[in-house]
């Protein structure tokens, strides 16, 4: 007979009956009594008066009756916490039962019991349950104290029950090693800055001798440690995946998906030359085609990941484009991602495949799919050029079908075609214009309208056509909107003598008829350029437009990276790291790949150094793009590290703070206030500024008014260039950064100010620098010591020094950074001026002098002119001095004063100079300049120095 009849009603006194056969001598009935106990509990029926009957009944030695009891027990243990202290001393004497199976099952329950009251007393029974002979009891003892841990952590502490988890990884039993990992795990998730999991060569060796003989969740927590670990070196890497790479072969996904975590992170650590490196790809495929013939659910996890993979290695998959064919049976949602991996992988070996089964699609039933579909080959037409041709040809093809969905996404991707190839494919426009009545989607009509903008001077009737839309401007969405009016505007520029009329009636009904903001602002704009300035309307509205990239949707980097470390947890399904979707901060931890071994990846990828002349114009903002700076890219994700407290220094400035403020700001907008002083490469003038925290700049007011030598005296030293704009708003998510250099007492300091133009707040700040000439690299990290709130800004002193790695950049002074923070990581270039690289000890004894000038060959000698300088031999001597370059000797020659002077670069090299000064007139001086150096190639940026120092 079933167990079904427990579920039955009984009659009115139920309770009371339970009680009386719960009391009943006889052991058959008490188990029934329990059972239907069980039964009423289980379909919601409150039998919590019947704890004192139960909890009698625990005294058995059956099994069976025992389970039932506990279950009831961890039921109700929390609504009863008094009534659970009764059952203690049962607990304990379970635990010391001969039979294993009794011990473990009253250590399994006791976890469960989420009583604080009850705590203590289980510590006795659970510590010799770690320690129990049997193999069972210790693996149930290990997670019990990862449960223990999450009601009362201090109690596990105090216990040292955790230094007992951390014997348990070496046990001889590979099932006991697994919990003890899954326990310590999860502990150290709710802990993430206790360092519970210290794993060393020794204990990884351990885990993987217990990984094949362990159930598959044993294997599954062992691998997830293992992906946190972080080998000393690649060889290390390499034996761990050699023992790592049979999971592969797993029946259980889960396994499967775990070893592949592992093998990815460990990948990035092994050089690409080897041969194990193009072993182990050919190796990963296999195991991640097997899981797409699982069924769908898991497929599409499956697929979830293997999209991550194919954005981080396609060389996995290149060979294996058709086990991602879509199947008649496939669920939409395979479907969906199928495609998406179908593009990932397409490259000009498989493209005609690839198509064939694109048009294929393109006639199926499913709609979103068919959208996808014929979308699908847009991005084919923009990824792979050689199939442009044919991706256009087919898209006609499927314009012809005259189906309505399949034009309308067939015009959209038109569009982008016509973006990433200006010239190639316009002759379809003819027909893309007959389709015109059929679109009613605003995305493909405002497709269409900006194609018949953008071409209005190949398209005969491009008035009729686009004043055919304005009839139900006010209906039309928001996007068709500023599409049709941005259209006729270019149409406009293109037939002034036609459109005027057009133009006008757009104008008025976007600037007078709309509610809607953004139309209403571009409807001025358009009106304002048009009607001050046409020529400058033709240059904004008809500019050149950049080509479009082929990969849009490929997931930044650094999120990338951070994913594959997720790789078979929900982030990886997500495509969201944990931080997006798990509540409150507790137990999230950033994860990042280990940093590249391999050449291929390094910065010293030729197009991270911009040309010279672009990066003089202006810091040039470096795209985001690949591994173009591949080592910026490994940040460290972690909190801001706090610095020590500034408060000392603040009270000793005191003095100069009184004077600081208002009367330097006062000779500051004097001196540095028109432009047109600025000529040394951008530099004005105003004084050194200290570091932040210090109240204020070092060679404030006065000092400047009573140092009227030019900056020897003052504590300053060496001139300071104002801050200009490195890095726009516009280009970096709202986040704008100025900033100068300057050297102070002996070291060199990068002055930033981080303005937040952004609508969120902005925090977890870092910095890094790409290697460079002088291997200048920041020295601390960069402290916001508070979230940067909305129009906040915040001057930092970074201080630098000049040990990072080194690499002759074009032009010598370029200095490429990276910016991270809460919301991405920013690129940009700059020049630093050379004179912050010439150290306090560059006086060269006379002698040497001498010896040295005779010693460096002619030919590299440089001369320079420096026209107009207000200052005389004195002046010019001391006020170099400033900036230590040493004048050794001085002497007058027919009337004009020779200066003698040298420097010396942080990287050792000397430069010395020859300065003549002739006055030119009573109030100016011109300067010849001759350097001589042992690497001529410094001597235009020293000359550069010069001139910036003497003419500010």
């Amino acid at each position: 007979m079933t167990d079904s009849k427990y579920f039955t009603t009984t009659k009115k006194g139920e309770i009371f009956e339970l009680k009386a056969e719960l009391n009943s001598d006889k052991k058959e009935k008490k188990k029934e009594a329990v059972k239907k106990v069980i039964a009423s509990m289980t379909v919601g029926k409150d039998v919590s008066a019947l704890f004192p009957d139960v909890v009698n009944c625990m005294q058995t030695d059956n099994l069976e009756l025992k389970k039932l009891v506990y279950l009831y027990l961890m039921n109700y243990a929390k609504s009863q916490p008094d009534m659970a202290i009764m059952a203690v001393n049962t607990f304990v004497k379970d635990c010391e039962d001969p039979n294993p199976l009794i011990r473990a099952l009253a250590v399994r329950t006791m976890g469960c019991i989420r009583v604080d009251k009850i705590t203590e007393y289980l510590c006795e029974p659970l510590r010799k349950c770690l320690k129990d002979e049997d193999p069972y009891v210790r693996k149930t003892a290990a997670v019990c104290v990862a449960k223990l841990h999450d009601i009362n952590a201090q109690l596990v502490e105090d216990q040292g029950f955790l230094d007992t988890l951390k014997d348990l990884i070496s046990d001889s039993n590979p099932m006991v090693v697994a919990n003890a990992v899954a326990a310590l795990s999860e502990i150290a998730e709710s802990h993430p800055s206790s360092n519970l999991l210290d794993l060393n060569p020794q204990s990884i060796n351990k885990l993987l001798t217990a990984l094949n003989e362990c159930t598959e969740w044993g294997q599954i927590f062992i691998l997830d440690c293992l992906a946190n670990y972080m080998p000393k070196d690649d060889r290390e890497a390499q034996s761990i995946c050699e023992r790592v790479t049979p999971r592969l072969s797993h029946a259980n996904s889960a396994v499967v998906l775990s070893a592949v975590k592992v093998l990815m992170k460990f990948m990035e650590m092994l050089s690409k030359d080897l041969d194990y490196y193009g072993t182990l790809l050919k190796k990963l495929a296999p195991p991640l085609v097997t899981l797409l013939s699982a069924e769908p659910e898991l497929q599409y996890v499956a697929l979830r990941n293997i999209n991550l993979i194919v954005q981080k290695r396609p060389e996995i998959l290149k060979h294996e484009m058709k086990v991602f064919f879509v199947k008649y049976n496939d669920p939409i949602y395979v479907k969906l991602e199928k495609l998406d991996i179908m593009i990932r992988l397409a490259s000009q070996a498989n493209i005609a495949q690839v198509l064939a089964e694109l048009k294929e699609y393109a006639t199926e039933v499913d709609v979103d799919f068919v959208r996808k579909a014929v979308r699908a080959i847009g991005r084919c037409a923009i990824k792979v050029e050689q199939s442009a041709e044919r991706c256009v040809s087919t898209l006609l093809d499927l314009i012809q079908t005259k189906v309505n969905y399949v034009v309308q996404e067939a015009i959209v991707v038109i569009k982008d075609i016509f973006r990433k190839y200006p010239n190639k494919y316009e002759s379809v426009i003819a027909t893309l214009c007959e389709n015109l009545d059929s679109l009613d989607e605003p995305e493909a009509r405002a497709a269409m309208i900006w194609i018949v903008g953008e071409y209005a001077e190949r398209i005969d009737n491009a008035d009729e056509l686009l004043e055919s839309f304005l009839e139900g401007f006010h209906d039309e969405s928001t996007q068709v909107q500023l599409q049709l009016l941005t259209a006729i505007v270019k149409l406009f520029l293109k037939k002034p003598t036609e459109t005027q009329e057009l133009v006008q009636q757009v104008l008025s009904l976007a600037t007078q008829d709309s509610d809607n903001p953004d139309l209403r602002d571009r409807g001025y704009i358009y009106w304002r350029l048009l009607s001050t300035d046409p020529v400058a309307a033709k240059e904004v509205v008809l500019a050149e437009k950049p080509l479009i990239s082929e990969e849009t949707d490929l997931i930044e980097p650094t999120l990338l990276d951070e994913l594959i470390c997720y790789i078979g947890t929900l982030a990886s399904v997500y495509h969201k790291p944990p931080s997006a979707f798990v509540e409150g901060s507790r137990g999230v931890v950033h994860k990042s790949l280990p940093p590249r071994t391999g050449s291929s990846e390094s910065a010293e990828s030729p197009e991270a150094a911009p040309s010279a002349g672009q990066a003089a114009e202006q810091p040039a903002v470096i795209p985001a793009q690949g591994d173009l700076l591949g080592d910026l890219l490994n940040l460290d994700l972690g909190p801001p590290v706090s610095g020590p407290p500034l408060a000392a220094s603040s009270v000793q400035m005191g003095a100069v703070d009184l004077l600081g403020g208002g009367l330097d700001s006062l000779l500051r907008s004097d001196v540095g206030g028109s432009p047109a002083m600025g000529g040394g490469g951008g530099f004005t003038a105003p004084g050194p500024t200290a570091p932040t925290g210090m109240g204020a700049p070092l060679g404030s007011g006065l000092g400047d008014l009573f140092d009227l030598t030019g900056g020897v005296g003052t504590l300053s030293g060496s001139y300071v260039a104002p801050k200009t704009v490195w890095l726009p708003a516009m280009k970096a998510k709202g986040l704008e950064i100025s900033g100068t250099f300057s050297r102070q007492v002996g070291s060199i300091c990068m002055d930033l100010v981080l303005t937040n133009k952004a609508l969120q707040v902005m925090s977890d700040f870092a910095i890094q620098f790409n290697r460079n000439s002088f291997g200048l690299a920041p020295a601390a990290p960069l402290q916001v010591h508070a979230p940067l709130a909305p129009n906040q800004s915040v001057e930092i002193s970074l201080p630098l020094n000049t040990v990072g790695s080194v690499m002759k950049m074009d032009p010598l002074n370029n200095l490429q950074v990276a910016v991270k923070n809460n919301i991405d990581v920013f690129y940009f270039s700059t020049l630093y001026p050379l004179h912050i690289l010439f150290v306090e000890d560059g006086k060269m004894e006379r002698q040497m002098f001498l010896a040295t000038w005779k010693d460096i060959p002619n030919e590299n000698e440089a001369q320079f002119q420096i026209k107009d300088c207000s200052l005389n031999a004195d002046g010019v001597s001391s006020k170099l001095q400033g900036s230590n370059i040493f004048t050794i000797a001085k002497r007058n020659v027919e009337g004009q004063d020779m200066l003698y002077q040298s420097l010396k670069l942080t990287n050792g090299i000397w430069v010395l100079a020859e300065l003549r000064i002739q006055p030119s007139n009573p109030s100016f001086t011109d300067l010849e300049l001759s350097l001589k150096c042992r690497a001529p190639e410094v001597s235009q940026y020293i000359y550069q120095a010069y001139d910036a120092i003497l003419k500010n």
